[in-house]
């Protein structure tokens, strides 16, 4: 990836995004250095303009922002860094510098496919979603249909804790069988988009 470091006297704006559930958390600038170690460490590091040095977030408080992937823009002059932030990102304490909540959101169920499709590439031992892609597509779509029931079960007679359980696991088992088919999620998302009218 090329960066025109030199563009803006040596500094790149870093736009810093939930890798979980995409909400910008702040905004920050490295400089080439700053950015290698970011690279090095697998933790964000911008170059600090009022303290002029690099300056790992999380370095004094531990809420350390832990690097998933970073991408340059098409003028190759502004970052866009995705993260797990550990902990408040805000000196305020606030999730995000804007005073915004982050928290888990529909766009994680993106994410957890990412996770997903890893496992089915990799097929580490131990794991139970290794299991159900070694057990099949049958067994995969089995799955599906039982925790449907057990969804149903709960929305009928059971609690709103019960069938949130209930629904996340048949979310989670819809999400494995069609990452064996090669779908996504978001498959989904734009089938329901060309349904809704606005």
């Amino acid at each position: 990836m090329k960066i025109d470091f030199e563009k803006m006297g040596g500094l790149v704006p870093a736009i810093i995004q939930d890798a979980q559930t995409s909400k910008v958390l702040m905004l920050g600038y490295m400089n080439e250095e700053a950015y290698n170690k970011t690279m090095e460490t697998k933790l964000v590091t911008f170059f600090s303009r009022s303290k002029q040095r690099l300056w790992t977030k999380g370095e004094e408080s531990g809420n350390f922002l832990k690097l998933v992937s970073i991408a340059s823009d098409c003028d190759n002059d502004a970052l866009l860094v995705k993260a797990n932030p550990v902990g408040p990102v805000c000196h305020t304490g606030a999730d995000t510098c804007w005073n915004e909540t982050n928290e888990a959101n529909i766009q994680f169920l993106s994410y957890l496919q990412d996770f997903i499709e890893k496992r089915y590439k990799e097929m580490p031992e131990g794991s139970y979603t290794t299991s159900l892609f070694k057990k099949g597509l049958n067994r995969m779509a089995q799955k599906v249909g039982e925790e449907a029931v057990e969804t149903v079960i709960e929305a009928t007679n059971g609690t709103d804790d019960r069938l949130i359980y209930e629904a996340s696991d048949m979310i989670y088992h819809l999400i494995v069988l069609l990452t064996s088919k090669g779908l996504r999620i978001d498959d989904l998302a734009k089938e329901l988009k060309t349904r809704h009218k606005c």
